[in-house]
């Protein structure tokens, strides 16, 4: 037996670079995207911010998963993430880096097993092992006091 999982979509241009994102066999609402100026209109996020949502949304999740998965009660998480884009050897801009910067809403001493939710969280997102394999993606967690508990550079 296959844990083969497949996602559909379907995308239909409804101007110059915007599209209609149709999440295909699901209720989830459609979306618009568009390119930035002067390609587009900014009418929705482009491929790059899009990118970057998934990134920080699918580490948010996975956080939240392994603290949870201790039987936590985190409250609200808050991610901040950054990309970096720069020209290749060819003149082409890249996705070069993500950082990706999770803040707890409170301190690490007020979590179950703290340690070993930050030891396996990242391994957790599908999106972001993914996209390490040609992206670096820098990751750190915050607790409520600021203080640095758990960062990954790959």
């Amino acid at each position: 037996m296959s844990d083969e999982q497949v996602i559909e979509l379907t995308l239909e241009q409804t101007g110059n670079y915007e599209f209609r994102v149709r999440f295909d066999g699901t209720a989830i609402p459609d979306i618009t995207t568009d390119e930035t100026a002067p390609l587009g209109s900014e009418a929705g996020p482009n491929p790059d911010r899009l990118l970057l949502a998934a990134v920080a949304n699918c580490m948010s999740a996975s956080l939240l998963f392994a603290l949870r998965k201790y039987k936590n009660a985190p409250d609200k998480l808050v991610t901040k993430a950054r990309a970096i884009l720069e020209r290749n050897e060819h003149k082409r801009l890249r996705v070069t880096r993500i950082n990706v910067d999770l803040q707890l809403a409170e301190p690490t001493a007020a979590l179950e097993h703290v340690e070993r939710a930050l030891a396996q969280f990242e391994d957790f997102c599908i999106v972001t092992e993914s996209v390490r394999q040609g992206v670096v993606v820098d990751v750190s967690v915050r607790d409520a006091t600021g203080a640095v508990v758990h960062t990954s550079h790959a």
